[in-house]
C-alpha cells in the first residue's frame, strides 16, 4: 500500500455543533506535576470552567510564566488529556522539547500558571456513530483520550491504537482502559508493529467485519494517511486535529494557517477553524 497524500491538501473545516464554549483564563494553581516516563510530564491544574466547558478535541494555552515575572513570554498550546469537571481540574502530558516546555517543567505543586481556554473546534460524532477508531502517535494521542472519557457510558464502542518510538513515547492506553475501550492496540517502531502496512493489515482482519463509522487522528502525517485508506474502506468519516506552533491560540496572531486557501479567503486557521478538521476521503491523489 502506498499513501503520499498532502493532509493540508485535502483538510475541510468541521462543521460547526453548536456554540462554542467561551474561553476562560486562570491563574491556575498547579495541584500536580512530575514526570510520566523519561519523555514525558503530567500536569494536573485547577480550572474550574474550563474543566467543564471544554469539549474533545479542544485545547489550552499555557504560559511558563510566574506572576511575578516580568518579560513576554509565549504561551504553548497543550491538548486537554483528561477532565474532571466535579474536581474542577484538566490533565496535561506534555514533552519537554525546548526552552518554553523546560520552564514550563519546573512549576511546582502550589504555584500558579496562565491557562487560557478551551480553544479550537473540537471532534464531532456524528449520530450513526456506534464504533469509533482512535489512532494517536506520541503526545499526539493527548488530542483523542477525551473522547474515549466521553464515550465511556454512552454506548459508541472506542477502539484505540497509541504508537511510539518505544515503549515511554506510547502513552494513553491505561486510560483507554479506565473509560472501558473495546480495544487497545499499543505499537511501538522497537518493536516493529507500528509501521503502516502492518496496521493496516492488523485493522482490517479484527474491524472488517463491524467496521467503525468515524476515525480520529492525531500526531503523524503517515498514520493520517493509513486513517484515509481505512475510511475509504470502511465509508467511515475521517477527522484529523493538526498541530501547530502558535503564538496566540486565538485566531488573532494569523500564524497557525494551514496552507491550504478555499477561493480568495485566507486558509483556516489550526487555532480557531481546528484543530480537528475534516480529512476528504475524495481528494485526488498526486
Amino acid at each position: 500500500m502506498t499513501l503520499d497524500v498532502s493532509v493540508h491538501d485535502a483538510i475541510t473545516t468541521v462543521r460547526a455543533n453548536g456554540s462554542r464554549p467561551r474561553p476562560t483564563w486562570h491563574h491556575a494553581p498547579v495541584v500536580d506535576h512530575f514526570p510520566l516516563t523519561d519523555r514525558y510530564r503530567y500536569l494536573r491544574l485547577e480550572a474550574p470552567s474550563i474543566a467543564r466547558s471544554a469539549a474533545a478535541g479542544q485545547f489550552v494555552m499555557l504560559t511558563a510564566a510566574r506572576e511575578d515575572e516580568g518579560g513576554p513570554v509565549l504561551p504553548r498550546p497543550m491538548a486537554i488529556y483528561r477532565r474532571d469537571a466535579e474536581a474542577g481540574v484538566i490533565d496535561i502530558i506534555y514533552g519537554v522539547v525546548g526552552a518554553g516546555t523546560r520552564r514550563l517543567a519546573t512549576f511546582l505543586p502550589g504555584e500558579r500558571m496562565l491557562v487560557v481556554g478551551p480553544l479550537g473546534q473540537g471532534f464531532q460524532i456524528e449520530p450513526r456513530t456506534k464504533r469509533m477508531l482512535l489512532i494517536g502517535r506520541g503526545i499526539g494521542t493527548c488530542s483523542l483520550t477525551t473522547l474515549a472519557q466521553d464515550h465511556a457510558e454512552t454506548g459508541v464502542e472506542i477502539i484505540a491504537v497509541s504508537s511510539g518510538r518505544d515503549d515511554d513515547s506510547v502513552i494513553g492506553g491505561a486510560l483507554y482502559r479506565e473509560y472501558r475501550a473495546g480495544a487497545v492496540y499499543e505499537v511501538t517502531d522497537a518493536a516493529g508493529s507500528s509501521s503502516v502496512d502492518h496496521l493496516y493489515a492488523r485493522l482490517t482482519v479484527d474491524l472488517d467485519g463491524d467496521p467503525p463509522q468515524q476515525i480520529m487522528i492525531c500526531g503523524s502525517h503517515r498514520l493520517t494517511e493509513l486513517a484515509r485508506a481505512l475510511g475509504e474502506r470502511w465509508q467511515a468519516g475521517v477527522q484529523v486535529s493538526l498541530e501547530a506552533h502558535m503564538a496566540c491560540g486565538l485566531g488573532y496572531c494569523h500564524g497557525c494557517a494551514t496552507g491550504t486557501r478555499s477561493g480568495p479567503e485566507e486558509s483556516p486557521l489550526i487555532c480557531k477553524d481546528g484543530p480537528v478538521f475534516w480529512l476528504d476521503r475524495s481528494s485526488e491523489r498526486s
